[in-house]
């Protein structure tokens, strides 16, 4: 077995998990909406959960590259340049897959649960769309919600001094629905966007093995070269 092949088949392996993992953590965050609502768009935790990007983003996107890797080890039938070079075109789905995770990871912690901005506490205003993920900004991302004691402040952000905002810092204790509210939140979309990090990073290197196996070619039975 040569480089590319151990390559791909661990790229494979660590994107499987990670595949897993996206969904579980994304379809936590739906149950718990469900369970505590009476219907699916009343009192859930927040509205980033319904974009699935977990589910579609980490999940349903990473996978044509997942079983093209798995399939290109061990000297299976895709283990040649032409299954080298599919699973360098599929990994680019992974990394679309994976930014669109992390942009709405990004967006769900920049503006936290919906108990922070909504009093409705409702997902009726809340509308999919891509232009909301291209409107965001770096330079807008906070996490003033997470470490005030009470993130949907009437003050808002822009009348709040610096002394004012870290007077008022301080991790949530679970003493209240609100802070559970808030530490869930945090913990889902972080976690989201670390296994986005991941399968971005694992894309980008199944592009170039990809690549150096379809140049190079791969290994075959008593050790012939393609």
């Amino acid at each position: 077995m040569t480089c590319c092949e151990g390559w791909t088949s661990c790229n494979g392996f660590s994107l499987l998990i990670l595949v897993i993992l996206g969904v579980v953590i994304n379809c936590i965050p739906l149950g718990i909406s469900l369970v505590e609502g009476d219907s699916a768009s009343q009192n859930p935790i927040s509205c980033y959960e319904w974009w699935f990007p977990g589910i579609i983003g980490a999940g349903a996107m990473v996978i044509p590259a997942t079983t093209m890797a798995l399939a290109s080890r061990k000297r299976a039938c895709c283990n040649n340049r032409t299954g080298m070079f599919l699973s360098s075109l599929l990994s680019v789905i992974t990394i679309i897959g994976a930014v669109y995770c992390m942009l709405v990871s990004l967006q769900a912690l920049s503006e936290g649960p919906l108990i922070c901005n909504s009093q409705a506490n409702s997902t009726v205003s809340c509308e999919f769309s891509l232009k909301n993920l291209s409107n965001f900004r770096p330079e807008s991302f906070n996490l003033q919600w997470f470490f005030e004691d009470n993130c949907a402040s009437p003050t808002g952000l822009k009348n709040s001094t610096i002394n004012d905002i870290l007077s008022n810092w301080g991790v949530p204790d679970s003493d209240s629905e609100e802070d559970r509210h808030r530490i869930f939140h945090f913990s889902v979309f972080l976690s989201l966007l670390l296994v986005a990090i991941l399968e971005l990073l694992f894309g980008i290197s199944q592009i170039l093995i990809g690549f150096l196996g379809c140049l190079c070619g791969v290994s075959r039975r008593r050790g012939q070269i393609v």
